[in-house]
């Protein structure tokens, strides 16, 4: 019982040999998975009927099954990108109002950082928008997702130039890239020094997957004509709200 509700312990059970049979990918019978989750064999098999009759799954050879048509179609309509900037766009708004700092949540496709979120006090004053693309390389959003790809992909990206430069502080060079990008992996951490805007300052920090991987990157970002910008406390209050985030989107760690 979670809030006071109960809970279906029928469902919970269907769920179980679901999750069982996905996982399997088809390998073994449903007799052999329902001893595996302990689930009576007869109970087993009449739960993977109904998920045949409802497209769930589908049977091959030999009594196994696999995901079948409607499953596969409800997988096809997941965008996990969006669904972690829904997650987190209150705890966004309680970021920007703590920090004083315009806060943004960004995703990368086709090479370019995709804005999702936007808010804070001055966020009207900063070019980005919400649904906007913009070059990866020069903002701190954008260097931490490329930190994070897979090495074939990143290297892809660093050998696609030219990168212009926006500011006299656009990182242009491959090679120093590529330095950049390493250390922001390791630091956990990104820095846009005035590298779009010659007046902005920008600290990113990455939203992980329990698998590790990066989908998402936030940040926070402060003209650098206001107050004096403390990195080791923005830094602290960006990490604080990614952790927030990746639990709500993923579970508990």
């Amino acid at each position: 019982m979670r809030n006071g509700t109960p809970i279906l312990s029928a469902t919970s059970r269907a769920l179980d040999m679901l999750e069982a049979v996905i996982a399997d990918g088809g390998a073994s019978s449903v007799s052999t998975l329902a001893r595996a989750v302990g689930c009576p064999v007869a109970t087993a098999h009449r739960q993977v009927a109904t998920l045949v009759a409802q497209g769930f799954l589908i049977t091959v050879s030999h009594g196994r099954h696999i995901a079948g048509p409607r499953l596969r179609s409800l997988i096809a309509r997941v965008d996990d990108k969006q669904m972690i900037a829904n997650v987190a766009a209150p705890l966004l708004h309680r970021l920007a109002a703590s920090t004083r700092a315009v806060v943004q949540l960004g995703t990368f496709e086709n090479d370019m950082v995709t804005y999702r979120i936007k808010t804070g006090q001055g966020a009207h004053d900063l070019f980005t928008q919400v649904d906007m693309q913009l070059e990866a390389y020069c903002s701190g959003i954008g260097k931490v997702l490329l930190a994070h790809l897979p090495a074939s992909e990143r290297e892809a990206y660093l050998a696609g130039g030219p990168f212009v430069a926006l500011t006299a502080q656009t990182i242009t060079d491959p090679a120093a890239l590529a330095g950049e990008l390493a250390r922001v992996a390791q630091q956990g951490f990104a820095e846009d020094r005035g590298e779009i805007d010659p007046d902005v300052f920008c600290l990113a920090v990455p939203i992980r997957r329990p698998d590790g991987s990066v989908p998402a990157a936030i940040s926070a970002s402060r003209l650098k004509s206001a107050a004096h910008v403390r990195v080791e406390t923005l830094q602290t209050s960006l990490r604080a709200t990614a952790d927030a985030i990746e639990q709500a989107a993923f579970g508990p760690r």
